[in-house]
Formats: C-alpha cells, structure tokens, sequence
C-alpha cells in the first residue's frame, strides 16, 4: 500500500510536476536541422554550449501551464484515492483496537473487508498512476519536439556547432562554463515563438509553490542552469 500512498501524496503536493524531468526527451532524428540549414556552416574553431534540455521543456510558459492543467485533470482522481485510504486506514484502526473484543467470525469479517479495500486502493492507485504517466509522456514529447526546433534554429543563428544536453542522468560533459549555457535564452525564445503568457504569480503572503513545481534534473557537475 506504500505504493499507492506515495502516489496519493504526490498528487497533493504538487510533486507530479517533477516527473516532467523524468521522461526521456522525444527522440530527433539527428539529420532533422541539417535538412534544412538556415546559416552557413561555420568554418572557425567549433562553438560548443550545454542544454538542460527536460528543465527547457518543463520551464517554458507552456510547459508550465500545461503540467499545471494535468495536476488540476487529476485532482478529483486524488481526492478518491485519498478518501479510499482514510477508509483503510479507520479500518486498520478499528481492527487493532477492537479486535480482541470480538468473535472470530466478526474478526475475519472485518479483516477480509480491510483486505479488500487495500486491493481497491491498490489498483485504483496503479491505474491513475499509469493514466498519468502516460498522459504525461505524450504531453512532454510533443512539446520537446516543438521546443527541439527552437533550439535548432537558435544555435544555428548564434553559429553553434555541437550542443550537449546536461539534463540525462549520464552525459559526457564534466564541466561547463556558465556562459555556454543556453538554457535560458532557449527557453525565453520559445516563449516568445509561442506566444503562451507566463503563468500568473502567487498572490502576496500566499504559500510558496513546492521546489518541484519547476522540474530540475539531478544536480551534475556541469553548471547548473539559472
């Protein structure tokens, strides 16, 4: 039951939105900017920059606003989830405290309903869980994609010849000065090709957003992204 009740509290606390970092990018084909080049190719010395690509993603004002609207999607499923385990929870309560006190039959009878129940919070927490992840995993991969085209036309216009994503859990790249990070101005620039408005602040003296309303990859000994 763990399982279920880490997904219940996930869904409460705003956590979900961290999964974002978690999905693998929508794969590109690796020919897809150099079918169409908008510049020259350099003929200098290679200019090299970082990407924390997922945070990209999960940062843009669509990518926030449409995590947001997925959380707001699931809510009711969490309320359910959440009603369910308070009810596996009084039963647990009820059995331990009363349970000395009654008949076997009654023991057993309450103890085959408890079980029951933690099978329902069980499945119904898998279910949602994979309805989610699925959802989520489509939602991220169609804006990767979109956000990826604004990266290729990016680097191409500021003559990049390599960028390297900082954000996988394994990457090559061990060190990185903070100004060939290319996090921000990428995503700044798909924000203004989108047109999406940023999401509107928290109302003075409400309580702060979660950290992981704003997904971020592991720390990595590359420079991390502003």
């Amino acid at each position: 039951m763990n399982r279920s009740l880490t997904f219940i509290a996930t869904l409460a606390s705003g956590l979900v939105l961290s999964a974002a970092a978690q999905v693998p990018a929508a794969p590109v084909p690796a020919t897809s900017a150099a079918a169409t080049p908008t510049t020259p190719a350099p003929t200098g010395p290679p200019k090299i920059a970082v990407i924390a690509f997922q945070v990209a993603v999960a940062q843009t004002n669509e990518g926030q606003r449409d995590f947001a609207d997925l959380q707001k999607k699931y809510d009711p499923k969490r309320q359910q989830l959440k009603g369910l385990s308070d009810e596996v929870d009084a039963l647990t309560k009820k059995l331990q405290t009363t349970g000395d006190k009654l008949s076997d039959a009654e023991r057993n009878s309450q103890a085959k309903t408890l079980d029951e129940k933690k099978k329902q919070l069980e499945r119904s927490a898998e279910d949602a869980q994979n309805d989610f992840q699925q959802e989520m995993q489509e939602m991220y991969n169609g804006l990767a994609s979109k956000v990826y085209d604004v990266l290729a036309s990016y680097s191409q216009q500021q003559g990049y010849t390599l960028v390297l994503d900082v954000s996988q859990q394994q990457n090559p790249v061990l060190y990185a000065s903070e100004s060939t990070n290319i996090t921000k101005p990428v995503i700044e620039a798909y924000n203004t090709k989108s047109g999406v408005p940023a999401p509107p602040q928290p109302a003075a003296g409400a309580a702060a957003a979660p950290s992981s309303t704003v997904p971020r990859p592991a720390p990595k000994p590359a420079s991390p992204p502003k």
